[in-house]
């Protein structure tokens, strides 16, 4: 009898444990979609407030044109100008930072540096408003959202190991960048519109992956309130990438231009 009632003591204990873990595993998940999401929101406020600045429909006042846009004297520093470069170039100097800096910066500071890693995106991402309709970008976000939210349900929820698959699409990522830095000079339509068809593939797995990688990784931090903060803004960060090059990559399919 006493045996019985050890077995179901420690049975119950295992229950208990495996219930605390399920849900730190939900509100470790749960905060990094909440940091994603709020970023989200920051670059598309920076995006918008960017356009705004710089476009006008004076005549008079134009200094610049992009497509068929006028730009203010803000608009032809932020797009024509070799400011542009610092602008795009920027984003990649945060996420550089808050890589390497995992383990030196404080929470609060990689918290700060992650705002200001998506509000320079916003900056660096205004021109789709110089090129697109209204109508076709928030289409296309929406398109993105629910394509993104159902590959990382499935990253999150499937028994299978996608480890393999992340190391293929890496590779894929690799290519891809040096396919765009090739096109750079060749400007040619024909490869464009493959980076853009393999770019939507590569970025829809990666979500899937990198939600299974984050899940995964929770078993590494979990029980270090400091750690797991920390590595909640880096997960948001993986997957807000991959959101926004999904984001990106179809609003060339399905952007109406202006």
């Amino acid at each position: 009898m006493a045996d019985l009632r050890e077995q179901m003591r420690m049975q119950t204990a295992g229950t208990a444990t495996r219930a605390d873990i399920d849900q730190g595993l939900r509100s470790y998940m749960l905060g990094i979609y909440n940091y994603m999401a709020s970023a989200l929101a920051v670059t598309g406020i920076a995006a918008l407030a960017t356009a705004n600045l710089a476009s006008t429909t004076d005549r008079a006042n134009a200094v610049g044109q992009v497509g068929n846009t006028m730009l203010t004297q803000f608009g032809a520093m932020v797009y024509t100008s070799p400011l542009k470069w610092v602008i795009m170039l920027a984003p990649l100097a945060f996420i550089l930072v808050l890589s390497f800096g995992l383990q030196k910066l404080s929470k609060p500071a990689m918290t700060g540096l992650f705002y200001a890693f998506a509000t320079l995106m916003g900056v660096s991402m205004s021109y789709i408003f110089m090129i697109y309709t209204p109508g076709s970008i928030v289409q296309t976000f929406f398109v993105t959202a629910a394509a993104f939210g159902g590959l990382s349900l499935y990253g999150y929820t499937t028994k299978r190991s996608l480890s393999g698959m992340g190391t293929f699409l890496m590779m894929g990522l690799i290519g891809l960048i040096i396919a765009m830095v090739v096109n750079l000079f060749l400007a040619s339509s024909a490869l464009q519109f493959a980076i853009s068809a393999i770019g939507v593939l590569i970025f829809a797995g990666l979500t899937a992956w990198d939600t299974q990688r984050l899940k995964h990784e929770y078993d590494v931090v979990a029980g270090h309130a400091e750690m797991m903060a920390k590595s909640s803004i880096m997960g948001a960060l993986s997957l807000y990438l991959n959101f926004v090059n999904m984001f990106q990559f179809l609003l060339s399919f399905m952007g109406n231009q202006e």
